[in-house]
């Protein structure tokens, strides 16, 4: 008996030495072909990284580089791992390095989703966030400031995407052979985003190998330096935009373009839009840098005269972008989703109550109801609204100043907090009107004697006035 427990002790060991076995599960990914988008005489196909375990292609990469540091002894037990990131590449380093009980520490642009942070905190990173309005060189650049971080951190291994070998080669190992494989053989060409270059470096060296005739696309955000760079050899100034993940403004020193033959710029309202038309249409829920390479795909697809077959990617989940890419209120705010111009104040409310956005109250609610609705929502004050018009307005003021004598009061009704002495704009009132209410610190009340249209504040204004002068 004894022998036996202490087998089982030994195997028990090596299975918690061998580490997770969701590590294994990283690469081998699907390839589909898609079947609802209009690919002129091409079949294209999609590869599936976002069924990698951490959610994107990045985890072939976080797995490669952790590896090869430690084969070199750049890493050691109880060390640091640093890196600048746009998201995928920290959490694909991240969850490798938990699982083999390293520290991590990324930075990140203050443009990525909220989703992307929280998974990353979720997995133990420390999470730096700075600037995504400077460029390289500047003390606050993502990747100046994990460089900065990865020095004055004792015994920290900088994983340095942009300028790791390990980052091409991960691609040339795993993603290559199995594409190759996949397509059995018959492929023409490969459309690619960059962001440090290992994919589209990885994947042209091994099909230089493999079959030199496989044209490379590169699908590039509008506001990226990169189309223009593989089109003229010149590097212009780069724009901005709101793609993660993909797009530079600058030339990744790992970055090889030989076999790049087209090149496509994709504003972000187009990568949206085919981001969430694949989700209607093919039921893949993806990123937003898939929307951008799916949109120069099926550009190239579609010019072509001869039938040919086409992979690209889906480079992460679509879970990442819920708050932003698949989010109406968001698409609305930031432009990609248009509405019909009513010409007056109507145009100012961002969360209109004949699309279902205003987040309302009834008078019979509970004051408990209304604060959950608040914070959920994550709002300072709601409309009270019956048959359809606003009959009152409560904020955390009235709340406050209703229960904090006595909690039982959470469970009086809204009606009997609110405010209804109501200042109401007609939608035809004018500028002008509106300003004053918001100058007196007031939201602004678009109605009229039948309808409620919704609210505007400060924010909604000057989001309206950069959406119209941007």
């Amino acid at each position: 008996m004894g022998g036996q427990n202490a087998r089982a002790q030994e195997s028990s060991d090596e299975r918690r030495s061998a580490g997770p076995a969701v590590l294994e599960l990283i690469g081998n990914t699907p390839l589909i072909e898609l079947t609802r988008f209009d690919a002129g005489p091409c079949r294209l196909f999609l590869k599936l990284e976002s069924q990698n375990p951490g959610g994107s292609i990045k985890d072939r990469i976080g797995a490669c580089m952790i590896e090869a540091a430690e084969r070199e002894q750049r890493l050691v037990a109880g060390g640091t791992i640093v890196e600048a990131t746009a998201g995928n590449t920290g959490l694909g380093l991240a969850l490798v390095a938990r699982a083999k009980g390293y520290r991590i520490i990324l930075v990140v642009p203050d443009k990525m989703s909220t989703e992307k942070i929280l998974q990353l905190r979720a997995l133990g990173a420390e999470v730096h966030i700075t600037r995504s309005d400077v460029g390289k060189g500047h003390p606050e650049y993502y990747q100046d400031y994990a460089a900065r971080v990865a020095r004055q951190t004792p015994g920290a291994f900088f994983a340095d995407q942009f300028n790791n070998p390990n980052n091409p080669a991960a691609h040339e190992q795993s993603t290559g052979p199995e594409i190759w494989a996949q397509t059995a053989h018959a492929l023409h060409a490969i459309v690619c985003g960059v962001g440090s270059g290992g994919t589209i470096t990885g994947l042209t060296r091994f099909f230089r190998r493999a079959d030199p005739r496989v044209e490379f696309i590169l699908a590039d955000p509008v506001g990226s330096i990169l189309a223009e760079y593989t089109r003229s050899g010149r590097v212009g100034e780069a724009g901005s935009w709101a793609v993660e993940g993909i797009g530079e403004d600058f030339v990744p020193a790992i970055a090889d373009f030989s076999g790049v033959r087209r090149a496509y710029s994709i504003s972000d309202e187009e990568s949206f839009s085919v981001a969430r038309e694949l989700l209607r249409a093919e039921g893949v829920l993806a990123g937003s840098s898939t929307g951008t390479l799916l949109a120069a795909a099926l550009r190239y697809c579609r010019e072509q005269t001869k039938p040919k077959r086409v992979v690209t990617f889906a480079c992460d989940t679509g879970t990442r972008y819920l708050s932003k890419v698949y989010n109406d209120n968001w698409m609305k705010d930031q432009g990609f989703l248009k509405r019909p111009i009513q010409g007056d104040l109507r145009d100012f409310v961002a969360r209109r109550f004949e699309e279902g956005a205003v987040v309302c109250a009834g008078p019979d609610d509970t004051l408990q109801t209304v604060f959950q609705r608040m914070r959920l929502a994550d709002i300072s004050q709601l409309p009270v609204i019956e048959d359809g018009r606003i009959v009152g307005l409560i904020d955390e003021s009235d709340l406050l100043l209703r229960v904090q004598a006595d909690p039982a009061h959470f469970h009086a009704t809204a009606a009997s907090a609110m405010t209804q002495s109501l200042e109401m704009l007609r939608p035809d009132a004018g500028l002008p009107a509106l300003q004053r209410v918001l100058d007196s610190g007031l939201v602004a009340i678009i109605a009229d004697s039948e309808h409620f249209y919704g609210l505007v504040t400060r924010v909604d204004l000057l989001n309206h006035l950069r959406r119209t002068f941007a």
